[in-house]
Formats: C-alpha cells, sequence, structure tokens
C-alpha cells in the first residue's frame, strides 16, 4: 500500500494517522474487501485530517476525514464532524455541490477519533486556480460565491447555535455563550483572555440589539475561496463544489465568516453582493458586527495558538482592541 502522510512538527495539534489505522477504518466501512490501494494525506484543512484513498476495485477514489483526538479539542470546537454530519439535511439547497457522506463512525471504537467517509470532488483548489484567471474575470467567481451563500442563508432553523445542538432560544444565549466557552480556551491555553470578556460584558449589557435577530438561519460558518473547488478547464472561473461545513450553525446570516470575509476588501469581491443582496447597515447591525468581530478573532487567536503561530497570537490583541473601541 502507497502510504503519504502529511510532514508535522513535533507535537503539532494534528496526528497522522498510521497505515494500520487507515486499513482497520476501511475495513469497517467496507469490509475486508476491497483492498487498500493508497492513502495520500492531504494538508489543506487546519482541523480535521484528510486522507485522499483509494481502495481496488473501486473506479473513483475516496475522501476520509478524521477528527481530532477527543483530549485535544477545545470546548468551542467540540465534536464538529458531528456537527458537520448533522448540517447535511440542512444544506439540500446546494446539494449538487457538496461530498455526499458514505460512511461515519462516532464509536471511537477503531481508532479513537470520530471519523467520515465522503465522495471524492473534482476540481481545483479555488486559492490555487482563481489567480490563473485575469483579474477582469475573478468577480464571476464571487458572484457564485454570493449565490451560494444566499441558498444558505434563506434556510429558517430551529433554534440558535450549533446545528447539532446545545440549542438555546435567543440569538443572544448563543452569542454570549460562544464567547464564555472562546475565553475559557484561552483560559486553559495560558492566554489574557481579558478583552474576549469584556465582548462577553458588553453583549450582555446591550443583550436586546443581539435579540433583534428573531429568527435563526442557517450559517456556512467557514465558506470562503478556502474551501470551494474549481473546474480547472473552464473558461472562466466557475465553482464546482464547497467542502467543510463543520462549524454550521443557525443564527445571524451576518455573523457568518462568509459575509466576514466578503465585506474585507473593496475589490472583485464587491461582485459577491450582486446575487446575495445588500447588507444591512442600520446602527444595530453595525454594533452587532462588531460584536461578531470580536468573536471571529477571539476563534482566530485560538487557531492561530492551536497551530503555534506565537507572534500572530500576539497581534490578535491589537486588533480586537480596536474592535472593543468601537463596542464601548
Amino acid at each position: 500500500m502507497e502510504f503519504r502522510p502529511v510532514k508535522r512538527a513535533k507535537g503539532a495539534f494534528q496526528r497522522s494517522l498510521a497505515p494500520e489505522e487507515i486499513k482497520a477504518v476501511c475495513d469497517r466501512a467496507f469490509g475486508p474487501e476491497p483492498r487498500l490501494l493508497s492513502a495520500v494525506e492531504l494538508g489543506l484543512g487546519m482541523y480535521n485530517s484528510t486522507y485522499k484513498v483509494e481502495l481496488a476495485g473501486k473506479d473513483r477514489p475516496v475522501i476520509l476525514r478524521v477528527a481530532p483526538e477527543p483530549g485535544s479539542q477545545f470546548r468551542s470546537e467540540q465534536q464538529l464532524m458531528r456537527n458537520e454530519y448533522a448540517s447535511v439535511p440542512w444544506l439540500a439547497v446546494i446539494a449538487p455541490l457538496m461530498p455526499r457522506v458514505i460512511a461515519v463512525d462516532w464509536s471511537q471504537e477503531v481508532i479513537g477519533r470520530d471519523w467520515m467517509i465522503q465522495t471524492y470532488l473534482d476540481g481545483v483548489p479555488a486559492p490555487e486556480h482563481l489567480g490563473t484567471y485575469p483579474r477582469t474575470v475573478w468577480p464571476t467567481f464571487f458572484r457564485q460565491l454570493g449565490a451560494i451563500a444566499r441558498r444558505v442563508h434563506d434556510v429558517r432553523g430551529p433554534h440558535f447555535g450549533l446545528v447539532n445542538g446545545p440549542g438555546y432560544g435567543t440569538w443572544s444565549e448563543a452569542v454570549i455563550t460562544s464567547l464564555e466557552q472562546i475565553a475559557a480556551d484561552l483560559d486553559d491555553a495560558g492566554l489574557d483572555a481579558a478583552d474576549v470578556r469584556e465582548v462577553v460584558a458588553a453583549g450582555a449589557h446591550d443583550r436586546a440589539v443581539l435579540d433583534e435577530v428573531a429568527e435563526p438561519r442557517l450559517l456556512t460558518g467557514d465558506l470562503w475561496t478556502v474551501n470551494a473547488l474549481m473546474d480547472s478547464a473552464a473558461p472562466e472561473p466557475e465553482v464546482t463544489g464547497v467542502l467543510d461545513f463543520d462549524r454550521c450553525l443557525f443564527g445571524d446570516p451576518a455573523a457568518d465568516w462568509t459575509i466576514r470575509m466578503a465585506t474585507a476588501k473593496d475589490d472583485e469581491r464587491t461582485a459577491f453582493w450582486e446575487p446575495y443582496g445588500a447588507l444591512d447597515r442600520s446602527p444595530s447591525a453595525v454594533w452587532r458586527a462588531r460584536v461578531y468581530e470580536a468573536r471571529h478573532l477571539g476563534a482566530i487567536r485560538l487557531e492561530r495558538y492551536r497551530l503555534g503561530k506565537r507572534d500572530a497570537v500576539r497581534e490578535s490583541y491589537g486588533a480586537m482592541a480596536e474592535v472593543l473601541a468601537g463596542l464601548t
């Protein structure tokens, strides 16, 4: 069997599976036949470990995704793979663009971790391929992302919070709980969480502004260029697939990572808004957007810490200070 793991630094958050572990997963999913031919680890993700797996007698490879060990997951990132699996029926509006789930196992009997096997999607990661086109046609790509986000955000949900729960009756409760979890994770990591707790206090003080969002809508959680696949041969940018919805939740669409990225620069991405529609710019919406930005920055700080990017962790405090100045 050909086995190609990603080379990682000692003590890295992600741990590659051993060949015998991959075989054990495939045996659980497919039985001892077909024979495992190859497993190539893909280094695109920053949370789950992902493998392109070839099996004898199968026309196409499959994708194996493996969650981190339970003990290494932050409380704000608990069981995200299970959350993604729960989101699949809610994401039916974009099902043709998504991989299909073949097998899942939450028992942790085989390798001590959650895992999921999905169909393999053809396409080239957008960060690698978009730049092969002249910038004049990049808006075509961002219009497609805007249309995808619009379809997702139009889906109404039963509660606020992660799709897999726990569910909350109000948006303020979901947002404040998320911020509190991030602060607790920062404490556990030995990082200063005082600024995140200031955001918690601001949110609790003006809870009513958060609760103007009264209807839960589906959020992608993480959709942007890094999670999009493109047709390698199309004359203009064409999105053929979207991946990684483990952070899917119900809430205010303006809180989605997709919206943060669409508003980050005034460049070709402004085409995103043509199919999506105008963003609410009322004073309440602007204030909520600052809370959402603080939540993003707190989560980014944790991710940078998890990935060993200590300089980036330090830089996050300046960015959070700017957000806090606008909140208070």
